[in-house]
């Protein structure tokens, strides 16, 4: 089963690359997507990870309060889109 893992406060230049290679150190990287904004096209300093279970479990230990490119990160597991009224 795999678990998708919110990553805050990345510097606007990160790339889905960049924080794919960040978090292969745990484990396999299934999908990285980095959420830019609709109507600019600008970063908007946060996105999802995608991994295993176990190797999500390890990252998020390890990333979370650690500095990638001058920023502190945010990381911890992705809770569900709350739906929209």
């Amino acid at each position: 089963m795999s678990k998708s893992i919110y990553v805050g406060n990345l510097p606007w230049a990160a790339t889905e690359e960049q924080v794919k290679e960040l978090f292969a150190s745990y484990g396999s990287v299934l999908s990285v997507k980095l959420v830019s904004d609709r109507e600019t096209g600008r970063a908007r300093g946060f996105g999802f990870v995608e991994m295993e279970d176990a190797e999500a479990d390890a990252a998020i230990e390890a990333l979370d309060n650690t500095s990638f490119g001058g920023r502190t990160l945010r990381i911890n597991e992705a809770k569900p889109r709350a739906p929209r009224r």
